[in-house]
């Protein structure tokens, strides 16, 4: 769901921070499944893209972060290039998206 946006950020050459909070699912709509749907879990465990990769197909500085350790540098660093970066946190398969937006509803009512 970043591939167009990753294109557009370089082509206007914005200084963008992009954090992906990965936690190995289309994360809200796992919690749909979950919380609206009776646990009837289907088709939301994703196996990548590798989002690093990705950002760095178009040129644009990105770091994949797989401990607490790793946060705090590769935030600053992103914060200092004063051009684009894509961060992916892997997390836990138990977190949880937030804010969640239910089914139908507004954004401003998550």
């Amino acid at each position: 769901m970043t591939m167009a946006e990753l294109a557009t950020v370089v082509q206007e050459n914005l200084d963008i921070n992009v954090a992906i909070i990965n936690n190995g699912y289309l994360g809200m709509v796992r919690q749909w499944q979950e919380f609206f749907y009776d646990k009837r879990y289907a088709a939301t465990p994703i196996s990548g893209p590798n989002f690093q990769k990705l950002a760095e197909a178009f040129g644009i500085s990105a770091a994949t972060i797989t401990t607490r350790g790793e946060v705090a540098g590769a935030v600053e660093s992103a914060r200092r290039q004063k051009r684009a970066a894509v961060i992916d946190f892997r997390s836990s398969r138990k977190i949880r998206s937030t804010p969640m937006v239910p089914a139908g509803a507004d954004l401003d009512q998550a």
